[in-house]
């Protein structure tokens, strides 16, 4: 029985539960991933640093698949269980997980066939590229099992339980941070063993949410190839956008690591240690955008446009509070980053640079952030698609080419984040006047002589919405 538990209460309140059990997880696993790199700065190779930087943006492309099929599961199953269905939530969470897995095994294969070419065009070279390949053909093969345990975690999030989501990718992150100092230092594998350790985290990741969705909450179902073959459509419908979305941010990641490339392997050792840096620092950033997705796509199924409004303002207003304080502690602490990865050169320049300046940036990218995820709620994925191309093509690539002309290295990382912020404010007004167009032709469906009960109404009964037909289809009767 669906319980669509963010149709009531507070909205704020739901958000930051949320936001708090996701942030968690995440934060865990970003902390892992930068103990590998801490752990591979011992190794007093800088050469390894920049290994994982190049190895990581390629694989990062390569998961964009699993990303966007994770947020049509969240997206779907939250939807159904707004409209209290239970069965079709199930269905939707089990079709999935089967075409998640599929695709990605293709996406796999395909990886490992071009690897070093793909490599080599990102910008490694040397003994640069044979660290970055020896990670990668470790890791690449794990790509289906973190694509179902995305999809498993992001449909528990979807029926609202988000503490067992949690529980996943915290069991996940604690088995890479156990088994990376035995992998590295105590087989003596060093980056292999690194990659190793990230394997058996995926490991643990898909088993612990994937045996919650089935013993705890009972949501995947028996499906038939012909329910398979219906549901195809209503998933491409919003996991195909969502993955052109997602392939948004690695092309232009791809861009400006091969312009970071062309400033030396210390330039990108200091990225890529920016990289592992600020998904720790922001971690309650990228949780608050999966945790808002489910909050709106609840109320919207339930027709309280009203929460949903409220959902977005609060969910940007906490994104900018939050990057503020971060950007405190980050300048404050920028020297122990600094001598904590024994960073010198263009890195040690870098690193300051972000911390003094350009982490502040993040609080307009975090408006894009809760865009993408109302616009992957509300029934206009594409929308999101836009706004990310838009970044990618017209914002971060032209602003880096311009920045990093006069200001070198450091224009990389700045043209990068004002790209980002530029589509950020452009994204957040826009899906602003999307919910007044939805709840203002919500209103109008409405039969004058039909008691208001917001319980029976549906934000998706479009045309074009197969799920909000089946949602009206079952009230109606």
């Amino acid at each position: 029985m669906s319980k669509a538990v963010f149709t009531k209460g507070s909205i704020l309140r739901h958000i930051l539960v949320m936001t708090g059990a996701n942030t968690i997880g995440l934060l865990t696993l970003f902390t892992v991933d930068l103990i590998d790199i801490y752990f591979l700065s011992l190794l007093g190779e800088q050469e390894l640093a920049a290994a994982i930087g190049f190895a990581g943006t390629l694989l990062f492309f390569l998961t964009a698949l699993s990303i966007g099929l994770q947020i049509a599961t969240g997206a779907l199953v939250s939807r159904a269980e707004g409209g209290h269905d239970r069965q079709l939530a199930g269905r939707y969470c089990s079709n999935t997980l089967i075409i998640s897995a599929l695709l990605s095994l293709v996406v796999c294969i395909a990886g490992w066939c071009f690897l070093a070419d793909l490599l080599r065009f990102l910008g490694a070279k040397d003994a640069t590229l044979e660290y970055a390949i020896d990670y990668a053909k470790i890791l690449l093969p794990s790509t289906p099992l973190l694509a179902v345990g995305m999809c498993a975690a992001a449909a528990l999030r979807g029926i609202g339980d988000a503490r067992r989501s949690m529980y996943a990718t915290l069991a996940a992150a604690i088995v890479n941070a156990v088994l990376d100092p035995l992998f590295i230092f105590g087989f003596n594998w060093g980056l292999e063993g690194a990659a190793a350790a990230s394997v058996m985290a995926r490991v643990a990741l898909v088993s612990i949410a994937f045996l919650s969705l089935i013993n705890i909450h009972r949501l995947p179902v028996r499906v038939s190839l012909q329910d398979l073959l219906d549901d195809i459509k209503t998933i491409v419908h919003i996991g195909g956008p969502a993955v052109l979305t997602n392939l948004a941010t690695p092309i232009g990641g791809s861009y400006v690591l091969k312009i970071m490339a062309s400033y030396g392997d210390s330039a990108v050792a200091g990225a890529a240690i920016l990289g592992r840096v600020a998904p720790v620092a922001f971690a309650a950033l990228f949780a608050l955008s999966g945790a808002i997705g489910p909050v709106i796509g609840q109320n919207a199924g339930a027709g309280y446009y009203g929460r949903v409004r409220h959902a977005v303002y609060s969910a940007m207003l906490s994104g900018v509070v939050y990057v503020l304080v971060v950007w405190v502690l980050l300048f404050w602490l920028r020297g122990t980053i600094i001598d904590v990865f024994a960073a010198q050169g263009e890195a040690a320049y870098l690193i300051d640079m972000y911390c003094k300046w350009l982490a502040g940036g993040f609080m307009f990218g975090s408006m894009l952030y809760v865009a993408n995820a109302s616009f992957n709620n509300l029934n206009l994925a594409y929308a999101a698609t836009l706004l990310n191309f838009g970044r990618a093509l017209l914002g971060v690539i032209p602003l880096v080419a311009l920045f990093s002309h006069y200001y070198g290295a450091v224009g990389v990382l700045a043209g990068e984040i004002a790209g980002a912020g530029l589509f950020g404010i452009i994204g957040f007004v826009a899906m602003l006047r999307y919910v007044t167009y939805l709840e203002n032709k919500h209103l109008t469906m409405q039969s004058p002589m039909q008691p208001t009960n917001d319980n029976n109404l549906s934000g998706f009964s479009s045309e074009q919405s197969r799920l909000g037909q089946r949602c009206m289809q079952r009230d109606g009767d």
